[in-house]
Formats: structure tokens, sequence, C-alpha cells
């Protein structure tokens, strides 16, 4: 009998967690447990949530606890049947890969993208988990030969199973989503039944729990379950999240870097305790895939970080409404092409592009329709432009051109082209130079300026070729 209890206590939390005091209490927690059942179903028919089956799968696998605890009930209370395993615990077991299943629909639903970081993270704590269950609650009954096979693998499963649901609690505590009370009271359903059933496996190590306050913990977590189910936020709880930017915490380093560190604790532990007997086994694989999913969260994390400097890049650099080279970009793109064709005697037009009556279009038509306006001139506009020309947006409705190589000539008959395909019936005046090869970019600039007011004041819906500034090169050129 000594042997079957301590197997009973390192098996599942049910099988003698009822106190013996007669038929009547130990039917009750049975009741509790079909009652909370009910009031989940009774929760999925009144709110109508965003996915279903993640309920029913909570209903069913409440369900399946709550028949085995009224099967177990009648075997001990009614027949006197100790026989370790029983129907009970097909049912109990049976619950776990449905409960699963039920998380897993959730958190499905709650995450709009991969989520890998999330992810990794919670497989990185759920292995230095899975390293502790099996050094001290799985490798006992494992090595326990006193007991039948089928007897040892019953046993095993328990551990197993809370493992796999910790496994997937801890993945949605990682994933996004909001917090309402029925999440967090899904949360402390898990939470109360999990940590009961390890606190029950500690204390079945030195003896034998026949019933007592541990089973207000489970108590509890049956309540919760039905609470989740009945609150109204249930209906939202599998809602897509949106995406949001990472904040990866002290504490969340703290429970990365401490569950890296399991592996070794335990080979320290099994050489302190019995170094005759080190598993090295489970020690070394925890370690391997500890070490490899560490790697994988490290490079995850460089990724993000090179990604978020590509960003930042093209923020400082990009318009953010268009997506063409902004203001600072323009003034370094033109000192550029400037600086180059000095050396090389290539020509060099500039324009200054300004959308005609932006003013009134937004007025008449909203400022989103203003910014639609723009967006689609830019791409437009880009695509008839040659390769190394450059198009940037100068302020407010007004562009700026920078055209490598092209005489005036060409410039002109380019930016006519552009003027065609402004979209919605828009049009533009341009002011259009040739730099002269020694002033500086703020004077051609100024010269661009200063052609589009006189094609604005010409009428609009024109470009304005400025007289040409004659240079010692010009005039060497001539003679």
């Amino acid at each position: 009998m000594a042997d079957l209890d301590r197997v009973r206590g390192a098996h599942d939390r049910r099988v003698l967690h009822v106190p013996a005091r007669g038929i009547q209490r130990g039917f009750l927690y049975p009741a509790l447990s079909a009652s909370c059942t009910l009031m989940v179903v009774a929760g999925i028919r009144r709110n109508h949530p965003v996915r279903p089956s993640v309920w029913y799968c909570v209903a069913a696998g409440l369900g399946m606890w709550s028949t085995g605890d009224f099967v177990f009930a009648y075997l001990y209370y009614v027949r006197g049947d100790e026989a370790f395993p029983s129907y009970a615990d097909a049912f109990y077991l049976a619950a776990i890969p449905v409960l699963a299943t039920g998380v897993f629909i959730l958190i499905k639903g709650r995450v709009s993208g991969r989520d890998r970081a999330g992810l990794q993270d919670a497989l990185v704590i759920s292995t230095g988990l899975a390293l502790l269950t099996w050094t001290f609650m799985m490798r006992p009954i494992a090595e326990d030969h006193s007991i039948g096979m089928l007897a040892r693998l019953v046993s095993l499963g328990a551990p197993a199973g809370d493992l796999l649901l910790i496994s997937m609690l801890l993945r949605l505590l990682s994933s996004p989503g909001g917090r309402s009370a029925s999440y967090r009271f899904l949360i402390g359903g898990f939470a109360f039944t999990l940590g009961t059933d390890v606190l029950y496996s500690v204390v079945n190590t030195v003896a034998v729990y026949e019933g007592g306050a541990m089973d207000a913990g489970w108590m509890a977590s049956y309540v919760m379950f039905g609470a989740a189910a009945l609150h109204p936020s249930m209906r939202s709880l599998s809602e897509v999240a949106p995406d949001r930017a990472e904040r990866f915490q002290k504490q969340r380093i703290s429970l990365l870097a401490t569950t890296s560190l399991l592996a070794p604790a335990m080979l320290v532990y099994d050489g302190l305790t019995d170094p005759a007997h080190v598993d090295w086994k489970a020690i070394s694989a925890g370690s391997v895939v500890l070490f490899l999913l560490v790697v994988a969260r490290m490079s995850g994390l460089v990724a993000q970080v090179r990604d978020q400097a590509v960003q930042l890049d093209a923020l400082a650099h990009n318009d953010g409404l268009t997506g063409v080279p902004n203001r600072r970009s323009w003034d370094i793109e033109l000192h550029r092409e400037t600086t180059k064709a000095r050396r090389s005697g290539a020509e060099v037009c500039v324009a200054l592009l300004d959308l005609d009556h932006f003013k009134r279009f937004n007025d008449t038509h909203g400022h989103q329709a203003g910014d639609r306006l723009l967006k689609e001139a830019s791409a437009a506009w880009r695509s008839l432009l040659r390769p190394g020309d450059v198009l940037a947006r100068y302020g407010g409705e007004e562009f700026g051109v920078i055209l490598v190589g092209a005489s005036p000539q060409e410039a002109a008959r380019i930016l006519d082209r552009l003027r065609a395909v402004t979209p919605q019936g828009q049009t533009f005046s341009a002011g259009l130079v040739r730099w002269n090869g020694v002033e500086a970019a703020d004077e051609v600039v100024g010269r661009a300026d200063e052609a589009l007011y006189h094609a604005k004041h010409n009428g609009r819906n024109r470009v304005h070729l400025a007289d040409p500034i004659r240079t010692t090169r010009d005039t060497k050129i001539l003679a």
C-alpha cells in the first residue's frame, strides 16, 4: 500500500485528494466541478464569443475532469475500489490535450503575426521547467520498478500533462493582446490548478495527501474558469491584437538568464546529492536545447535591432507621407550630384514643382484627399523619371527634382510629361534652372524658386526655364 500511495502522490492530484469523510463529502467536489463546467457552457451561449471553439475546448476539458471526479468518487466511496490506475485516470489525462488545444486556438486568435520572440521565450522557460519536472518528479517514477508498466505510464502522464499546460500558459502570457477580466480569470484558473498540482506532488514526496486545504486550490480553479466564461469580456478575449513593438524588459532578461542556468544547476545538484548517478543524458539534452533557444533568441534580437536601424534611417531620409526623399535627403543629394558634376563636367538641371491651387483642393475635398493627392502624384511622377533622377518632397505641396545629364530643353520635356500624369485632374507649376557649374546648392535652389514664381505669375500649369548664367567655363567653350 505504501508503494501505491507513493505512485499516486507522483501521479495526478485527483487520485487521492477527496477527503475520506463519507459519501456526501466525497461527491461534493465532483458536484462543484460539474456546476462550473455548466457555467462555461452558459457563458458561451450568453456572451457569443468571437471564437467559441476556445471555450468549447475549455468546457470539454472541465467536463472530462468532472467526469473523472464522479467516477473516482463512485469507485472509492461506493465500491471501495482503490485500484490504480482506474477508469477515472483516463478522463483526467484525456482532458489535458483538449484544454491545451483550446489555449492554442486562443493564442492563434490573439496574435496577428508570427510573434517568434514570444514563442522562443516560452520555449526557453518550458525547457527549463521540463528539466526540473524530469529530475524531481518523473525520473523517480520512471526508475521505480516496484510497480507495473501501466501504473508508471499513467503516473508519468500527469506531470507531463501539467508541463504541457504550463508551456501553453507561458505562451499565452507572452503573447500580445488585452488583459481583460475574462483573461485574468482564465489565467487564474490555470494557475490555481497547475500550482496546486505542483504543490500536491511536492507534498507527496514526504507524505501521503488524503484531503485537506489543497482541495481549495482545485476548487478555486473551477470557479475561475466559470467566471472567465460568464464575464462579458470573454466575447473579445480571442480577438486579434494589434502589432506592438517588443519591449525587452529587465525582468524578462533575468527570467531567461535564470532558466538558462537550470541545466548546470541540475548538474551541480546531482553531483552533490548522488555523484554516482548523475543524469548526464537529460542534463546534456536540456543544455543543448536551452543553448540553441537562447542563441536563436539573441539572433532575433540582433535582427530586430538591425531592422529598426534601417527603419530609423528611412524615417530620417524619406518623407513619411509620400515615401520619396525628404528635404534633408534633397540637400544631401543636390550637394552630392553637383560635386560629382563639377569633376565630370556633366550637366545638372534643378526644378521645383508646386501643385496648383492645392489649398483650394484641400478646403474642397478635405485633408485626407489632399494627402492622397500628394501620394498619388509623387508615385506617378516617380514612375516617369529616369534612373538616377531624384524626386524629393521639398515642403508642403512643393517637390524638388534633380535631373543629371539632361540639357535644359530635355529637362523641360521631362517635366511636361510629369505634368501630364498629375492625378485627379490637377496641375503643377515648375521652375527649372541649369546649374552653372560653380554656384552653391542654395543658390541654384534660389534661382529655381524664382523661376517657379514666374511660372505661377504667368498663369500656372507651366514650366518656366530660367535664363542661363554665364560662367568662365561657358565663355571658354563659346570661344
